[in-house]
């Protein structure tokens, strides 16, 4: 077996079978899970619409890069959203199974394992993929602590020139999971200047980006930010995206990577041999929801009024503010987060995640101690009530 294996840690979520094992949850509460952050508004109808029509593409072998239907949709989404050129569907643009999958395949093929001490920056708290990719890719994942203090911003400089020196892959998430915090264009610059400095590749996990509040407003992109900085060839940056959140669609496992030429070539070689072309049933479906965005801004109203109606309930009780974008509440708790989240289980029947489940202790401190991660992906009614039963919680604490 691959010795690198034992460096993995437990999923978080197996972490929360373990904390909640022996609970018995009332029976006089319905469950209300808000621990994974799994969409779970309908998926609009001609997406699965679109994918039934192309049923008869079972019968053939998929492409590797995708039809150039897809990836014709991808670069003209891309287009319309940041305002830039439409990347080049040949070079450019790739789909992929989803961001998850894309992401840790990503680190397996650009860290060079050829000499010692190879590492991963990752901020903290972070999404797992990211520590696992590093870790099997034979690096070593060093972290960027993401605090309440400084409203979580990714303090680049923070870090140290030796370790830059070993970094070799930096993975950001904008907007974050789990604060919901979108990176600067000034934190972009700063980032490009040091990848030219050291020459690391960014990998830039978007996968919230259409979950915002303000129509007018949506946060910035990474293509577009090293557009905005004279950056046209995307040199060493590769975008992560997927359809799921922004389209209520996770059972379809589709995204794209785009960005750098160099590094999408590479990577379209590993992915031939990794055997993870995507369903030609799934690409139709795939290229008819990049091209609607209707059913995108329901989403977000959706989205809005849970927010706008949650809040009020659980600030006087939480330490909670309105995220830049996503459907994360990342609330600071007035006991442990792994005794507030097992103490609500056992008591009311709602599920949340303890933040330090979500981060690794760095620099004296895991950043993710007391907080919980509150995913308000149910429906509207569920997540009021939820609320309901966290302030009933927190009032005899």
């Amino acid at each position: 077996m691959n010795p690198d294996l034992d460096r993995l840690h437990p999923y978080p979520f197996e972490k929360l079978r373990e904390l909640f094992a022996g609970l018995s949850a009332p029976a006089a509460y319905r469950p209300i899970r808000l621990s994974i952050g799994e969409p779970q508004h309908p998926t609009p109808g001609f997406i699965a619409e679109a994918l039934v029509a192309e049923l008869s593409g079972l019968a053939v072998y998929p492409v590797t890069q995708g039809s150039v239907a897809l990836r014709e949709a991808v670069s003209g989404w891309i287009a319309r959203r940041y305002g830039i050129p439409a990347p080049d569907i040949a070079t450019q643009v790739l789909p992929v199974n989803g961001s998850r999958e894309a992401l840790f395949a990503f680190a397996q093929c650009v860290i060079d394992r050829s000499g010692p001490g190879a590492a991963v920056l990752c901020p903290n708290p972070f999404y797992q993929i990211y520590e696992g990719a590093a870790l099997l890719a034979g690096a070593d994942p060093v972290f960027l602590n993401t605090l309440a203090q400084t409203r979580f911003t990714c303090d680049f400089d923070a870090v140290d020139s030796p370790t830059w020196q070993r970094v070799q892959l930096v993975f950001v998430c904008s907007p974050g999971n789990p604060t919901g915090r979108v990176l600067s264009r000034e934190e972009w610059r700063r980032l490009f200047e040091l990848s030219d400095r050291h020459g690391f590749v960014i990998a830039a996990d978007e996968c919230y980006s259409e979950i915002y509040f303000d129509e007018d407003a949506p946060p910035v992109g990474a293509l577009q930010a090293a557009h905005e900085l004279g950056r046209e060839d995307f040199r060493n940056l590769v975008v992560f995206s997927s359809l799921s959140k922004r389209s209520n669609v996770p059972g379809m496992r589709s995204g794209f990577v785009a960005g750098d030429a160099r590094l999408l070539a590479g990577f379209l070689r590993y992915r031939t041999y990794h055997g993870c072309a995507m369903s030609p049933c799934v690409q139709a479906a795939s290229a008819a929801a990049w091209a609607d965005e209707a059913h995108v801004a329901e989403n977000r109203r959706l989205y809005r009024e849970k927010f706008d109606r949650v809040m009020p309930i659980l600030a006087p009780h939480l330490g909670i503010e309105r995220p830049d974008a996503g459907f994360y509440l990342w609330a600071r708790t007035p006991i442990p987060d792994t005794d507030f989240a097992r103490g609500l289980q056992a008591e009311y029947n709602v599920t949340v995640l303890p933040g330090s489940f979500l981060a690794r202790h760095s620099g004296g401190v895991n950043p993710g101690a007391n907080f919980v991660r509150i995913a308000l992906v149910a429906g509207t009614q569920e997540c009021v009530e939820a609320a309901g039963r966290i302030a009933a919680y927190c009032n005899h604490l």
